[in-house]
């Protein structure tokens, strides 16, 4: 009975913990406490809380992609095609914004309940259960900050409007925008500060452990173009677990062949429904299907033949198992990505070849795999870049991936959708990459919406 009791407290509490004022009731104040370690740890364990419905709005505008205007027309709701063909209007659905923002507020509680605890909080479990909120915060804040705020460019990230960085589990404060720059420093914080408290190994599922903190650390250091930084922590990453599934080994005319909570994955997280990118609506771009050669096992791996529309496929290469959802998660293979990216930028060609031909040798035939050779950096990064949109295609990579890279000329894309006849455009750098918060949290919740 406690723990009914506790559990309805704490969904009671989550509801109205998105941002101050988003709702205007108070939660039930005969609600049961949380006090104890354990009381921290049922927060941090919470598997459907902390590990999934991330936003996937961005996801929806990528080029990866496209759907039949059936779909459009009769499976999408607005918000989906709005985001789908870059029309920017308000959006109203909550969810995406709200669900982390759950996330936040769970591990700032933890945080809560240990700092009061006197003694026990010296306890090694207390230290492993403190660097895992400080990394579902830092895991959070970055969805977030992904999806509704701008590119990160050093010379303007003081002067552009991040995220709301909550830091402690009060729902009475006003929330506001911190600045981009000082998102990414309390990501980096947050993260920095788990590395040195989580295990080097975790047993149970979908927390994360020493690997996954230096892992959000790579990926947050790319996007902000912090090369050196991104290629020690992918390095540290992959020192700490580096292991590969063998594609070789996968069975590709399953109907998902990839298992859930395979050997790659340093922190298991999924987006709220796929909507448009689900098994059975997204269709794969045919350029990037094409782009994969008949000795990559990730062509079959990857990708099922659809009946209809004829000559198109969708995507069956889930991280999580499932077809409704996106894995968006950290793996080993994307820290092989990230350290060869950053090792080509920093002139560290040796260990980007190393990195890519590692991960390489596990996607292609054993009897056909020919390993990567070039040293030209010119060469070698188009290279690897396109890899990397390849490996990590319907993961949760590819908006964050063009925001950052149409900050440089030579990979700027304009990005171009024809529906029901019409056409529509995204130009690169366009501030429509900076997705409108929805229509409540503004006005609701009194904050800011984007710059147009």
């Amino acid at each position: 009975m406690k723990i009914q009791i506790f559990s309805i407290g704490i969904a009671l509490v989550l509801v109205f913990s998105s941002c101050s004022n988003f709702l205007e009731e108070k939660p039930d104040i005969k609600m049961v406490v949380p006090k104890s370690l354990d009381d921290a740890e049922f927060l941090l364990n919470d598997y459907t809380t902390m590990n999934t419905a991330y936003p996937v709005y961005g996801e929806w505008s990528t080029d990866q992609y496209y759907v039949s205007s059936e779909t459009f027309d009769g499976v999408m709701n607005l918000d989906q095609r709005n985001a789908h063909t870059w029309t920017d209007e308000p959006y109203n659905d909550v969810v995406q914004w709200q669900r982390p923002y759950k996330v936040v507020y769970n591990a700032n509680q933890a945080m809560d309940i240990i700092s009061k605890l006197g003694a026990e909080s010296a306890s090694e479990k207390a230290k492993n259960l403190i660097g895992m909120a400080h990394f579902f915060r830092a895991f959070a804040f970055q969805q977030v900050a992904e999806v509704f705020a701008p590119a990160y460019q050093q010379e303007t990230a003081s002067a552009e409007m991040g995220i709301p960085l909550r830091l402690d589990p009060g729902i009475d404060a006003p929330s506001t925008r911190a600045s981009l720059k000082h998102s990414y420093e309390q990501i980096v914080s947050d993260y920095k500060v788990a590395a040195g408290r989580l295990p080097i190994s975790e047993t149970i599922k979908g927390r994360p452990f020493r690997a996954s903190a230096y892992a959000g650390l790579a990926r947050a250091y790319l996007y902000i173009g912090d090369y050196q930084q991104a290629y020690y922590y992918a390095d540290s990453s992959l020192q700490t677990h580096n292991e590969l599934m063998d594609f070789n080994t996968l069975k590709a005319t399953d109907n998902l062949p990839i298992p859930k909570f395979n050997v790659e994955v340093l922190f298991a997280a999924v987006s709220a429904n796929a909507g448009p990118m689900s098994l059975f609506n997204g269709l794969v771009d045919s350029i990037l299907y094409k782009s994969y050669e008949n000795n990559d096992l990730r062509k079959a791996i990857y990708f099922a033949t659809n009946v209809y529309p004829e000559n198109s496929y969708g995507f069956k290469g889930n991280y999580d198992k499932a077809n409704n959802n996106l894995f968006v998660g950290l793996t080993t293979s994307e820290m092989y990505l990230v350290k060869a990216e950053a090792a080509v930028r920093i002139g560290k060609i040796s260990e980007a070849l190393l990195a890519i031909n590692t991960l390489l040798q596990k996607r292609q035939d054993t009897n056909n795999y020919v390993p990567i050779t070039e040293t030209n950096p010119d060469v070698l990064l188009p290279f690897v870049l396109q890899e990397r949109q390849k490996e990590l295609l319907f993961r949760g990579r590819r908006w964050s991936d063009l925001k950052r890279l149409n900050l440089d000329a030579r990979f700027q894309k304009n990005l171009t959708r024809i529906v029901n006849g019409v056409t529509f455009t995204l130009p690169f750098n366009s501030r429509k990459y900076a997705f409108r918060l929805p229509e409540p949290v503004v006005s609701v919740g009194k904050l800011p919406q984007n710059n147009r």
